[in-house]
């Protein structure tokens, strides 16, 4: 059997955004990928749908899997001649083990890559408005561990050094030992009102930053519970941040919004909902296999209904494939939403809207409908596609929904209403406790009247079902409590 190859791949450190071309190259020609918990999980979507995931995540008091276990697994899965990721937060060289792994695929003398990520170290501080290095206020930066393995956790630093030659210092994961890192630095030369900041998700929708210094830093985090995943940065360029923070500034910053998804491909809303600086976690993740058609009677239909936005790509990607001229197709075309219309006229085609269609005999549905096949009784349902759950990804969701603060839940349509709570049924999380006293937000009236019907009463609605108005509506009805 030939052996198969490994990427050792940073992800970098949490906007999915910030990974390098490469990286996502090789997500998506994985077979298997390992992951860490500060990787992503948005990532694994551009895997292929066979693609197998294994989880690597590691707590401050527990990990999944142990480093050899790791490196077991890396051998044997190459060694079975998979395409192999091992997807790790930030980058793999600073504090990512990857030496330990390569050294591991080297003496099995298998091939494998090293793809470099951005690190958190560097990216977070960023986020927060402060460059770890600046002409007048920092001409060095270190990175820095500030946990090891011995049996007190608390690595035998240059303290000195550290001090009194190295302007900017990152420290990676140090919350628990931040009182030991003040103490230190002040001992040995750093001025007590050394500025301190520590930035929790950086990078993230759901980043959070608490600023003191040397002398106070420690007790304030305390009081605040604040924990990892943390940078920790020390140096007088934390003073930047006051003049040039961004990332706080977008308009959806503070929003941790939940989204049902329905569609298999891309939502164009979650990217909009991220730019516009909002944590997105869309849910559920759906399996879509393509039905061979038969598309011989094509031509002779009168109208030609299409159900969602991957009907029509999958019912055009038949006609090409099957050599029909699209000129012959004369029917009048329809679409049951602006979404789906979008798709029609990316490919030249003008369609209307399903509710201006009158019930005919040569009227075709494109996509499997209930309720449409209960209003259009004379029409022909062609199913172009089966979907279904993707159940590899719920383990992953559970996780996601587990460290983020869902505080905005949004419905994009009715027909999102009843797989998302069939979904999160098997994820065994309850819905209405999940969502209890977040901001529930449906799009359009339709949708609002099936998210009542669902059992979620205090359902509010944009003034029109476009992502503009969206943005709009959440800007425009801050939440209670929300930090800015």
């Amino acid at each position: 059997m030939k052996t198969g190859k490994v990427f050792l791949v940073g992800a970098g450190p949490g906007d999915v955004g910030l990974i390098t071309i490469k990286g996502l190259e090789a997500i998506k020609q994985a077979e298997v990928i390992l992951y860490d918990r500060l990787a992503n999980p948005k990532l694994l979507e551009y895997a292929g749908s066979d693609c197998e995931f294994i989880y690597c995540g590691k707590l401050p008091d527990r990990h999944t899997l142990r480093q050899e276990s790791i490196n077991d697994f890396l051998v044997k899965k190459a060694l079975a001649g998979k395409i192999v990721v091992r997807l790790k937060g930030g980058d793999p060289g600073v504090f990512g083990r990857v030496g330990e792994e390569a050294a591991a695929l080297a003496e099995y003398q298998i091939p494998f890559e090293i793809v470099p990520g951005i690190s958190s170290g560097i990216a977070a501080p960023l986020y927060a408005g402060i460059p770890v290095t600046h002409r007048e206020h920092a001409e060095s930066f270190a990175v820095v561990t500030a946990h090891d393995k011995s049996q007190d956790g608390k690595p035998p630093l240059d303290w000195e050094g550290l001090s009194r030659g190295v302007d900017t210092i990152a420290f990676y994961m140090g919350v628990g030992n931040l009182p030991f890192i003040c103490q230190n630095l002040i001992k040995y030369g750093k001025p007590s009102s050394t500025p301190v900041i520590l930035i929790h998700w950086g990078t993230f929708g759901r980043q959070k930053t608490l600023q003191g210094t040397l002398a106070n830093v420690s007790e304030k985090v305390l009081e605040a519970k604040f924990s990892n995943p943390s940078i920790i940065l020390v140096g007088g360029v934390i003073s930047l941040r006051e003049k040039i923070s961004w990332f706080e500034k977008k308009p959806l910053y503070g929003r941790q919004i939940l989204l049902a998804r329905t569609s298999s491909s891309p939502s164009e809303l979650a990217k909009e909902l991220l730019v516009q600086g909002a944590d997105v976690i869309e849910f559920p993740k759906w399996k879509v296999t393509r039905i061979p058609l038969d598309l011989r009677r094509v031509t002779s239909f009168e109208k030609i209904l299409f159900t969602s936005p991957e009907n029509a790509a999958e019912f055009f990607a038949a006609v090409i494939e099957q050599k029909i001229d699209v000129r012959n197709i004369r029917a009048e075309l329809f679409a049951m939403s602006s979404k789906t219309l979008k798709a029609l006229r990316e490919r030249g085609l003008i369609g209307k809207l399903a509710s201006e269609i009158v019930d005919s005999e040569k009227m075709l549905i494109v996509g499997d409908n209930q309720l449409l096949q209960t209003n259009f009784h004379k029409a022909e349902v062609m199913v172009t596609s089966n979907k279904e759950l993707d159940r590899q990804f719920l383990p992953i969701f559970q996780r996601m929904l587990k460290e983020a603060q869902i505080n905005t839940m949004i419905f994009p349509s009715s027909a999102s209403v009843k797989p998302f709570m069939t979904a999160l049924a098997e994820c065994d999380i309850n819905a209405w406790q999940l969502l209890n006293g977040k901001q529930v937000i449906a799009m359009g009236e339709l949708t609002k009247a099936a998210a009542i019907n669902a059992g979620f009463g205090s359902t509010e609605v944009p003034v029109s079902p476009s992502k503009e108005a969206l943005v709009n509506y959440l800007v425009e009805h801050p939440l209670q409590g929300v930090e800015e």
